[in-house]
């Protein structure tokens, strides 16, 4: 399966990873099956928020022998208190639910420590205010785990954790649905159809939108959790859209936004694991969410480029989508000087430039959002003056 880079992590990743959240309860024989699956389709990252502490040993048994080739995402304040999962803001109590990973999951290192379930800035003052993000730093800077994560559905805290330049990656429920709402909306009415009435026509939230450049501009990497919304997507009576997408389409959707580096697909038989691991074989048809979601009246970015170079091909050989992503990105970074100069450089390292177009229109006939590319790509050209 191909890989993309985490940010600056210096970790690579597959494209599609495993979210372990539905192996819990299951006997150890059927969680060793879906993870070898995974692992056999070219799966190489999990994350692993449950701290019950079956789930944990089975886990830690199942990846006994391919440890060294795995990325491991463990969440720091999930905690096991009186026979149930919690949520803690305790110093001790995530050291000591971390140290239970490394017990149970039979490893001396965690790869990636995420700061589990953040949703507000009151609780982002508590991870700093009690020591859990020094904490994190501290794991790092001794080797117990290689990057700080944050994880959260809410845009405006995770904006705030993100600039703060001290998260090396963001784990963050993204798909067509949750990117319209707006950035106050609460984790239960995420699940809610009355949330998406009359939200028609409106598009991706700006809030929602500039987190995920502001991400790819500092180079936080970006891991993908509900990418099917709860399962909501998958059907025509559940979506806010009215008709369903599948994993495929879910996940080729996610990875088209900026920074997303992989997309944690739930899954708890060895068949959902092949219908999101579909993803890596599946045709340019199959993969197209751009053409289905144009064609519902609740969801549209009319004039934004979704960058699915349903455009292509160019006469002048520009990979329009990367040439207006990097111009997004440069925005995003409000003048940076060293986030504009990394953008900058990748610019310049395509092969072909805005400033190549010949003008002669036939990406905006085909494009699905009427997105003016031309118009673009003369302000693309005097941006970077290449």
């Amino acid at each position: 399966m191909q890989q993309r880079e985490l940010g600056k992590t210096g970790l690579m990743v597959s494209e599609v990873g495993l979210g372990c959240e539905h192996l819990q309860g299951l006997p150890a024989g059927q969680v060793n099956d879906v993870i070898a699956c995974a692992l056999d389709q070219g799966v190489n990252i999990l994350d692993i928020f449950m701290s019950e502490p079956n789930v944990r040993n089975h886990i830690g048994a199942a990846i006994k022998s391919r440890r060294q080739k795995i990325i491991l995402q463990a969440h720091i304040g999930s905690i096991w208190q009186n026979g149930q999962y919690a949520r803690s803001r305790d110093l001790n109590q995530c050291r000591t639910f971390f140290d239970d990973y490394l017990a149970r999951l039979d490893t001396d290192y965690l790869d990636i420590g995420m700061l589990h379930f953040c949703d507000s800035l009151e609780d982002l003052d508590q991870l700093i205010d009690h020591g859990i993000l020094d904490y994190a730093h501290d794991l790092k800077r001794n080797g117990r785990i290689r990057a700080v994560g944050l994880s959260s559905h809410d845009p405006h805290t995770a904006m705030t954790a993100v600039e703060t330049g001290k998260i090396d990656v963001l784990m963050f429920s993204l798909n067509p649905a949750f990117d319209i709402l707006p950035d106050a909306t609460g984790i239960d009415d995420l699940f809610k159809h009355t949330t998406f009435q009359g939200r028609g026509g409106q598009g991706i939230h700006p809030a929602r939108e500039a987190l995920v450049q502001t991400c790819a501009a500092m180079g936080t990497g970006v891991t993908v959790m509900k990418g099917f919304a709860g399962g909501m997507l998958l059907s025509d009576q559940g979506s806010p859209f009215g008709t369903a997408l599948t994993p495929v389409q879910c996940i080729s959707y996610a990875l088209s936004r900026p920074a997303v580096a992989s997309v944690m697909a739930g899954c708890r038989t060895t068949e959902e694991v092949l219908a999101a691991t579909a993803w890596q074989t599946a045709s340019a048809e199959e993969k197209d969410f751009a053409l289905a979601l144009s064609r519902t009246p609740e969801y549209s970015v009319e004039g934004k480029c979704m960058y699915c170079n349903h455009c292509l091909p160019c006469p002048a050989h520009i990979d329009i989508a990367q040439v207006l992503k990097y111009h997004d990105l440069l925005l995003a970074t409000g003048g940076d000087p060293n986030r504009s100069a990394t953008i900058q450089a990748h610019y310049s390292a395509l092969e072909h430039h805005a400033s190549d177009c010949i003008h002669c229109g036939q990406c905006e006939t085909r494009c699905p959002f009427s997105v003016a590319v031309m118009e673009k790509m003369n302000l693309a050209a005097h941006t970077f003056n290449i």
